[in-house]
């Protein structure tokens, strides 16, 4: 049995929990280590018991907790080499986190990892793909101003995807962030909006996903409702019906409901 949650998502910091049988992966740790350590106490793990954290990019939403619960636990963390390089230079890591960085084709207790490329405004920002053992894969998709070729070959027929669903642009363009943020959210490496994030759904609908979860929504330039009608409706256009074909869950910033069973 595989175990898949959402802990945090979104600007106030991220973080994913996968596990399949002893194996049991973070990706990204972008709240405080007790936050993380209560978060997955109340879903009946233990940080202690982590087998690895990855990294997707140094943004402090995604590495806020990084240095003190890898170096608590000694948990190895994986990265990007230039991510690497970014959170030495800027004290983010220290000595003491064992740090690797990730190969294009990586195994870990029986889960292998496939790294994907995403356009993010980071020194470089990757996205995952974990083949569990059964079968099942996951998918790690956020953080990227478009769809990349590297993530629509990697995540092909991917069982369940965290799929980054930002913001609507017509709430961004409306709304009272200054227009340089708003421009740097809609450039090819800022945040995938609700209607990008949709078309990508259908092609992965149609190669064989089953299960998405929409990450990463904006607090101030989106509402659940929003994303999830943009999602059903996109599916609904190839025939995809919610609960007969496919299921969709959203995000909170702090995770409210159980893991996801694969």
């Amino acid at each position: 049995m595989s175990k898949v949650c959402q802990l945090f998502s979104g600007s106030s910091g991220n973080s994913i929990f996968i596990s399949c049988k002893e194996t049991k992966i973070l990706v990204d740790a972008g709240v405080s280590a007790k936050r993380i350590c209560n978060a997955l106490s109340e879903i009946g793990e233990d940080a202690a018991k982590l087998s690895a954290i990855f990294v997707t990019h140094e943004h402090s939403d995604h590495v806020n907790g990084l240095r003190v619960l890898a170096s608590k636990y000694n948990i190895p963390v994986f990265a990007a080499e230039d991510v690497i390089g970014k959170m030495q230079n800027e004290g983010i890591i220290n000595e003491k986190v064992e740090i690797s960085p990730i190969e294009e084709n990586m195994e870990l207790s029986g889960i292998e990892i496939l790294p994907f490329e995403l356009s993010h405004d980071s020194v470089s920002c990757h996205g995952y793909r974990f083949n569990l053992a059964g079968g099942r894969s996951v998918g790690v998709c956020t953080d990227t101003g478009y769809v990349t070729e590297s993530a629509k070959s990697t995540l092909s027929r991917c069982d369940l995807v965290f799929l980054e669903s930002n913001h609507e642009v017509t709430l961004l363009q409306n709304g009272d962030y200054p227009y340089y943020l708003k421009r740097r959210i809609l450039s090819d490496k800022g945040h995938l909006s609700n209607a990008a994030s949709s078309e990508f759904a259908k092609e992965l609908a149609k190669n064989g996903t089953t299960r998405f979860v929409l990450a990463h929504l904006s607090r101030e330039n989106n509402l659940p409702d929003i994303a999830r009608q943009t999602a059903v409706s996109a599916l609904s256009e190839e025939g995809f019906e919610e609960d007969a074909h496919y299921r969709l869950y959203i995000s909170s910033p702090v995770n409210n409901d159980k893991a996801i069973v694969l």
